[in-house]
């Protein structure tokens, strides 16, 4: 399983930046350090770091594509 997280809102994706603190950024390529693989760890990122208006997605990479992801 590899997860990664996408607001809705704006399209960012959550990963972590060169000092290695969560943020938000506009490109999958700058988030391929922001693929987890435990559902718990992805969905703490979420409660810590999304911001108030926002919505979110958990995207699992291998489903993608497959009939009812």
């Amino acid at each position: 399983m590899r997860l990664i997280i996408q607001s809705v809102v704006t399209g960012r994706f959550l990963a972590p930046s060169a000092r290695g603190e969560p943020e938000w950024v506009l490109s999958l390529r700058d988030a391929a350090g922001g693929v987890f693989s435990d559902p718990e760890d992805a969905i703490q990122l979420v409660a810590d770091h999304l911001e108030y208006d926002d919505k979110c997605q958990i995207v699992d990479l291998d489903r993608l594509g497959i009939h009812n992801d």
